[in-house]
């Protein structure tokens, strides 16, 4: 069962000894560029610069603006050494700081950003290897609702990543994206002209549909479970070894217990 030790900043939401809370200091985001480096560069397969390999870090400029969500194992300690996951999410005025949001260096945002409201760019995602279980990506989740509902978030949005770049091998993936979840006009991200790869890659007619969503990755799936779309495009990012699709999602969409729960905590403040 999933509990708030500290609301209404959340503080801490339990689930046994896996908790899930915000960075609390630089230590602990540290030890979430060294989780991100062990998962994207020794895992998948990025391909790292000499400060990267030097460091056995993933960091850059946006690491210093962000909030950082983690997930972290109270039976392997307090600080630091507790973090398993890591989440980074990236608001209006952090960005504001930088001038700049990360998916626009690979996608035209514009219509997310003219938005009104408070909105969120999401990114980095990645699990301890151990962790990769339903209890600690459902309390990943819950980290996220109660984010999106203290801020009163009105969009959600990110780059979420499909391993690899052989798009043959990702046809399937990438054409029952574009066909069956394709966001509203209004708010599509479109993948930039000169990074820009068709989705619709295959009739969508001759897809396995219930094989391609087993094969699609947990954090995609989750998108779509929470109502998600996605951006007309996809983008190869040979640094990362993946192909990029631009997610968002409506929070107004968001259903199930950790929306309710949440929106009970602010409708009582």
């Amino acid at each position: 069962m999933v509990t708030d030790q500290d609301d209404p900043d959340f503080g801490e939401l339990r689930a046994g000894n896996l908790g899930v809370r915000l960075a609390r200091d630089q230590a602990e985001v540290d030890a979430s560029q060294a989780l991100r480096y062990r998962v994207f560069y020794g895992e998948m397969g990025a391909h790292a610069d000499a400060e990267t390999t030097a460091t056995q870090r993933d960091r850059d400029e946006f690491d210093a603006v962000a909030e950082h969500l983690l997930v972290v194992d109270h039976d392997r300690g307090e600080g630091a050494e507790s973090v398993v996951g890591s989440y980074r999410l990236i608001r209006r005025a952090a960005a504001a700081r930088l001038g700049r949001w990360y998916s626009a260096s690979e996608y035209d945002i514009s219509r997310i950003v003219a938005v009104e409201g408070e909105i969120v760019e999401c990114g980095r995602s990645c699990v301890d290897p151990a962790y990769r279980t339903r209890a600690a990506l459902q309390l990943m989740w819950a980290g996220i609702a109660a984010y999106v509902f203290r801020h009163r978030i009105a969009i959600l949005f990110g780059c979420a990543s499909l391993p690899g770049t052989d798009l043959d091998a990702l046809a399937d993936q990438l054409t029952y994206l574009a066909a069956n979840h394709m966001a509203p006009e209004d708010i599509r991200p479109r993948a930039l002209p000169e990074r820009y790869v068709e989705m619709l890659r295959k009739d969508p007619a001759t897809i396995d549909v219930k094989g391609t969503l087993i094969d699609l990755p947990p954090l995609v799936k989750g998108y779509l479970r929470l109502g998600g779309f996605v951006g007309d495009g996809a983008v190869i990012d040979e640094q990362f070894n993946t192909t990029d699709v631009a997610v968002l999602v409506k929070t107004e969409l968001i259903t199930g217990k950790y929306a309710k729960h949440y929106e009970r905590k602010l409708r009582d403040a």
